[in-house]
């Protein structure tokens, strides 16, 4: 992760073949939502097992004004 300042961080993550194709209408929906918030960085994280395979986005924002 680089040294840029955040306020917070949101993770999204799904499982099931179905859910991880949503996961960026999901992503993009809640971004709409927030026109203050501004993405900062990003992890993308794939793990599997042997029945499930899980991809987590975490973005880490800031508020666009300020506070």
């Amino acid at each position: 992760m680089s040294t840029t300042s955040f306020d917070g961080m949101k993770v999204f993550s799904a499982t099931k073949a179905k859910e991880r194709e949503e996961l960026g209408s999901r992503i993009t929906a809640w971004l709409r939502e927030r026109p203050q918030v501004e993405v900062v960085d990003k992890i993308i994280t794939q793990s599997s097992d042997r029945e499930f395979h899980c991809l987590t986005i975490t973005l880490f924002y800031r508020s666009k004004n300020g506070s």
